[in-house]
């Protein structure tokens, strides 16, 4: 936390940029589509979002057999709700554990996962890994985002596996929370960020980037520890920008539960998901115009069907 804090200065200003970025609901990596990259055709979309389908559904029998509580979260509950499945221009899925409940899943992909077909990563199981969250993969494939190639792991279509945990419900205790989240962001997006970005913030991605993988992975977890011994009213993913809902979620939609279908299957919806996307998205029936759907292009696509065709399986 010491090299964060003699960063202080040039990134408090970065901070409030980044949310007024965020809260348009683009990427800065959907902004420069023309410079390098493409977007999934219609037909790329349907398919990889099969595999994530394949992928939800194994989530669901690991956590179904071993006792574990999830939900459906961010696009894929709104989607259950608007589309009974994805919405048409969704490229992920996202799928929420509360910190303890995240645990147990982790653990449980040890000797419940198919690994002739997924394999699940977070920073404790990669080497080189940028992310506060996890992720299962489907293997075969290959899915690489803009900006992304340099990353030394393999990365194949996958689903967000992300972990709540709790927010201080003093205001002042809050606020200082919300700005270490920011840098413990900022700091695991910097090996992308230096390749991205430009002017003070490329010299400041350059230097987070510096911060051993070991001294950041260490220091997070004993932040996420920390703020776990104490259960909350609110909870958020740190190493995840929240625009515009910093204070997070009421952890109540999170344990309140009901099946939920999503693409013709049954998973684990939030009971309460009326008052959770109306606080996330407003209007969350309205779809949004054209121009603020948020798309990510790709770099790198092998989708499984392509695999199964050029080894003859098709």
């Amino acid at each position: 936390m010491k090299f964060f804090l003699v960063l202080y200065v040039g990134i408090f200003y970065w901070q409030t940029m980044d949310v007024m970025i965020c809260s348009y609901g683009r990427s800065v990596m959907s902004s420069n589509v023309n410079r390098a990259g493409y977007n999934l055709s219609e037909a790329e979309l349907k398919e990889l979002q099969a595999t994530e389908v394949e992928m939800l559904v194994e989530v669901d029998r690991i956590c179904r057999k071993c006792g574990i509580q999830y939900c459906i979260s961010a696009g894929t509950q709104l989607g259950a709700v608007r589309h009974k499945g994805f919405i048409p221009w969704d490229d992920d899925a996202d799928v929420a554990f509360l910190r303890q409940e995240y645990e147990k899943f982790r653990e449980a992909c040890e000797t419940e996962l198919d690994k002739e077909r997924f394999y699940f990563q977070d920073y404790r199981n990669t080497p080189g890994y940028r992310w506060g969250y996890g992720k299962l993969r489907r293997k075969n494939t290959e899915f690489v985002r803009l900006y992304q190639e340099h990353m030394p792991y393999e990365q194949g279509v996958f689903i967000d596996i992300m972990p709540y945990d709790n927010v201080p419900d003093f205001y002042l205790t809050r606020k200082w929370h919300n700005f270490r989240c920011f840098l413990y962001r900022k700091a695991f997006w910097a090996p992308l960020g230096k390749m991205q970005e430009r002017g003070i913030k490329r010299i400041i991605y350059v230097l987070l980037s510096c911060i051993p993988d070991k001294q950041l992975y260490d220091s997070f977890t004993k932040f996420t520890n920390a703020c776990d011994r104490k259960q909350t009213k609110r909870i958020r993913i740190f190493a995840f920008p929240v625009p515009g809902h910093e204070n997070g979620y009421m952890r109540c939609w999170f344990e309140k539960l009901i099946p939920t279908q999503f693409e013709g299957i049954s998973l684990m919806g939030m009971k309460n998901y009326d008052e959770y996307l109306s606080y996330k998205y407003g209007n969350y029936m309205e779809l949004p115009p054209v121009e603020k759907r948020k798309v990510h292009p790709v770099s790198k696509l092998t989708l499984l069907s392509w695999e199964e065709e050029k080894n003859g399986l098709y």
